[in-house]
């Protein structure tokens, strides 16, 4: 009888295939920690206060702070109320990049946060609740001497938080509050050499626009892009290995239609993991380099959040279809559910039938569902609105910083849910095997020796899931706390950088070795081999609730896992 590769597999050749797989892991780490520098880099633009004396302010004109066509500018506020220059004719300009510098589609996207330098005054303090309203252009050119072309141009409006340590005395006047930085832009392509940057901040006393916001000295811009190379390595990864975990997608469904039965849930499982996987691998960024493609941020999130959704789904699926039950002629149904209130006794046949269908698990796969739906709609009205308005931010407002923190909370939740239900699964799982190796003295010793082995690597595959899911979270948090590089004598390693290589690596190898793993194997038992040699007696066998089977029973790892007794 054929099982599955890893039921047949020696521990010799178990430990050759963990090795070779070690090793790429590795190679994955130290390709972003050697190779690769820093993902991102931060670079700090002080605006210039230009001046436009023009009536009509609405009428076009780009000013530059620098350069052959610099504008007419001003050091500070203090220089405008002799030259009788209103707050309304003040431009503060901002030309990206920084002098003698250009911007390259291998940044692939800009970030842009604000910081307001704002100076206490006694008579112009921030109100309570104060909203700044700034009128901002964004053009681009790809010459020095081209004409700039516009953009976008849009109000932003940020509400300010501020505080001043100090006393509210004539004393301190001058001194600045301590406000906090605001989101300003963000750009899903960087397809152009040079941007350029005009805020105004118009006062309508009448309207109260711009009223009671303090007084504003400078602005200040951080832009923050991906480096180009690392985004070279990047690229160079996912065009590895999008062919690797293609080949072997192909080989494993190949497999499993070759079999004498219709593929199974689990197998289904598997190989919907290994789209998803290669969804997320295929270097569609490439076209990002010759196009300007502002929705790849929000297409990348969105393959990411199906490789995930469908990993998760699987972990449930995959201790599912493994856990026990004790069975006679009527067999119980132990899942998260049932476990919770009570056992439901029905027939082996429809047990089997409803556990190879994915709504046997709503109640698990549910959460997942419910909370990938929540932060799609989340992404979506951020970075999906910002295709069109690239200084939008959901946090800007009231409303929508209930709506994203109620969206979050709720994919929280799921999440919380999700984990409870797989940890009493896997606990569920390990106990039942545990309670199970206790028929295996009673078998032959070379049978007993092979049933030994395959809950060895049943286990050996649940531990390396929860190692993987581990290292994610250990090095995330690494990275966060880090400085972003460590230098050992003269070698600089690039944390960050090992950080999403490694993991990125990680993922790949922990789904191309599930379906390596699981797929059928040609190797047959025969039937002295079976059942022969047990040494137990007649209808006790050790089995594992799962709906793999093949024409003639089930495979040999899920023999090992489940009872069956005559009572």
């Amino acid at each position: 009888m054929a099982g599955a590769i890893i039921e047949n597999m020696s521990t010799k050749k178990l430990c050759i295939v963990g090795g070779i797989l070690l090793v790429f892991q590795i190679i994955a780490f130290l390709v972003g920690g050697l190779i690769a520098p820093g993902p991102t880099t931060a670079v700090s633009y002080m605006s210039v206060k230009c001046v436009d004396v023009r009536k009509n302010h609405h009428k076009t004109k780009w000013l530059m702070p620098w350069g052959s066509n610099q504008c007419d500018k001003i050091r500070d506020i203090e220089e405008a109320i002799p030259r009788e220059i209103e707050a309304n004719d003040i431009v503060f300009s901002v030309h990206i990049p920084l002098p003698s510098m250009e911007m390259s589609p291998w940044f692939q996207f800009m970030l842009f946060i604000l910081q307001l330098d704002i100076a206490f005054k006694l008579n112009n303090q921030i109100k309570e609740n104060a909203e700044v309203s700034m009128d901002v252009s964004l053009a681009y050119r790809d010459d020095m001497f081209a004409e700039w072309t516009e953009m976008a141009h849009e109000r932003v409006p940020r509400k300010l938080k501020c505080t001043f340590t100090s006393p509210k005395t004539p004393e301190y006047e001058g001194r600045y509050y301590e406000c906090d930085v605001l989101p300003f832009m963000e750009i899903g392509s960087v397809a152009h050499k040079y941007y350029l940057l005009n805020i105004r901040l118009p006062v309508n006393e009448k309207k109260k626009i711009n009223v009671g916001i303090g007084e504003i000295k400078d602005i200040q811009l951080v832009g923050i892009h991906q480096n180009g190379g690392f985004t070279k390595v990047w690229f160079a990864m996912k065009t590895f290995l999008t062919p690797s975990i293609f080949i072997i997608m192909v080989w494993y469904w190949r497999r499993i239609t070759m079999m004498s039965r219709p593929p199974v849930l689990l197998e289904k499982v598997i190989f919907a993991l290994g789209i998803s996987m290669t969804f997320i691998n295929i270097p569609v960024e490439w076209f990002s380099i010759g196009f300007d493609w502002t929705w790849m941020l929000l297409f990348g999130d969105i393959r990411q959040g199906i490789f995930y959704a469908m990993l998760l789904s699987f972990w449930i699926i995959f201790c599912g279809e493994h856990m026990m039950k004790v069975n006679t002629q009527m067999s119980t149904i132990t899942t998260i559910s049932s476990a919770l209130t009570s056992a439901l006794l029905v027939p082996r046949t429809k047990d089997q039938h409803e556990r190879n269908h994915i709504a046997g698990y709503w109640k698990q796969v549910g959460p997942i569902a419910v909370g990938s739906f929540c932060l799609f709609i989340f992404d979506m009205c951020e970075r999906g609105v910002q295709l069109t308005n690239p200084f939008y931010s959901i946090w800007t407002t009231d409303v929508g910083t209930e709506l994203a923190m109620a969206f979050i909370i709720v994919a929280g939740i799921c999440l919380c849910l999700y984990f409870l239900f797989l940890c009493f699964m896997v606990f569920q799982v390990f106990r039942n095997i545990s309670g199970k190796q206790s028929s295996l003295p009673a078998m032959s010793k070379v049978r007993r020796l092979h049933y030994e082995g395959l809950i060895f690597r049943f286990k050996f595959l649940m531990l390396i899931t929860l190692a993987c899911a581990a290292m994610t979270v250990i090095f995330f948090i690494v990275s966060q706390v880090t400085e972003g590089h460590w230098k050992w004598g003269g070698v600089t390693v690039q944390v960050n950088s090992a950080f999403f290589t490694g993991i990125y690596g990680m993922w790949n190898l922990y789904v191309f070795a599930l379906m390596f793993l699981y797929a059928p194997s040609h190797k047959n038992y025969g039937e002295d081999q079976s059942n022969g040699d047990l040494g137990v007696h007649s209808g006790e066998e050790l089995q594992l609730t799962t709906t793999i089977t093949h024409v003639d029973g089930p495979t040999e790892i899920y023999k090992l896992t489940r009872k069956e007794a005559q009572e």
